[in-house]
């Protein structure tokens, strides 16, 4: 299980960074982006997704998550 690094650009887009491959992709999709439920499944542009577990309330960015391949 990789370790994902969210952030929120200033442009307002979404960042993830995998530690374990030193890579920094954009999020091209997540399936719950609101303030009262954030997670799910994660798309980055690459085409790879991941699932981290959804939370309540929408966290403050940069965060570290723990993922599984979705």
């Amino acid at each position: 299980m990789p370790n994902l690094i969210i952030s929120r650009e200033s442009s307002g887009e979404l960042q993830a960074y995998i530690a374990k491959k030193d890579l920094e992709l954009p999020i091209s999709s997540l399936q719950f982006d609101q303030a009262d439920q954030w997670g799910g499944v994660v798309e980055l542009s690459d085409g790879s997704r991941f699932f981290i577990e959804p939370v309540n309330p929408a966290p403050s960015l940069p965060k570290t998550f723990r993922a599984r391949r979705a």
